[in-house]
């Protein structure tokens, strides 16, 4: 029979272990979570939970889901997860689309209707704007393949998929490997004349 002392020092390590193997781990005072992973190029980098709140994000909420999806897909040391509050809070105006960063993975998303009306694709905006919460900054290519080009690239163009050296610098600032950039805000500045 096991005395209280050793049933104690059992079931902690049994909870350790239990957590090991599940590789659980919580973030403090973020209100993000993070989960010690086998996914990616280092499996002993924290993936960081980052929660989207599109419950005031009207009729683009599904552009925003699928926006997350698109992220979630090209990145490993983040994930974004839909939650009311979240780490990213998600409005409608009447505006130019714009990003509002407070740190990495937190801040305050519009969708602009005023680039919605000039035929901008809706889900390029949700992903690019999010991509400046991930800490991208505006890219003024002008190129398509460019997700963070934004409203430099045709009013045509259609990816909202971020091209793999935007992915891997996402992937790099939640590493901790890139000093995570500054708060401000980015707004999606039309172009003199839409490109058809």
């Amino acid at each position: 029979m096991l005395r209280r002392r050793e049933f104690s020092r059992t079931a902690g390590t049994l909870l350790a272990l239990v957590l090991a193997a599940t590789g659980a781990v919580t973030a403090t005072g973020t209100g993000a979570s993070a989960a010690t992973t086998a996914t990616g190029a280092d499996a002993s980098v924290a993936v960081r939970t980052v929660y989207y709140d599109a419950s005031r994000a009207g009729e683009f909420r599904t552009n925003f889901d699928q926006a997350a999806t698109i992220w979630n897909s090209s990145v490993t040391n983040v994930r974004l997860a839909a939650r009311t509050p979240g780490n990213i809070t998600i409005y409608v105006d009447t505006g130019w689309p714009r990003a509002q960063t407070t740190s990495l993975g937190n801040g305050r998303v519009w969708m602009g209707t005023q680039a919605v009306d000039q035929g901008y694709d809706r889900t390029r905006i949700a992903t690019h704007e999010i991509g400046h919460i991930l800490g991208l900054p505006d890219n003024r290519t002008g190129l398509c393949t460019d997700l963070m080009s934004g409203s430099s690239a045709p009013v045509s163009c259609r990816n909202a998929n971020p091209s793999a050296a935007e992915a891997a610098r996402v992937n790099a600032l939640f590493a901790g490997s890139l000093a995570a950039p500054t708060p401000t805000t980015h707004t999606w500045t039309p172009t003199l004349t839409p490109t058809p």
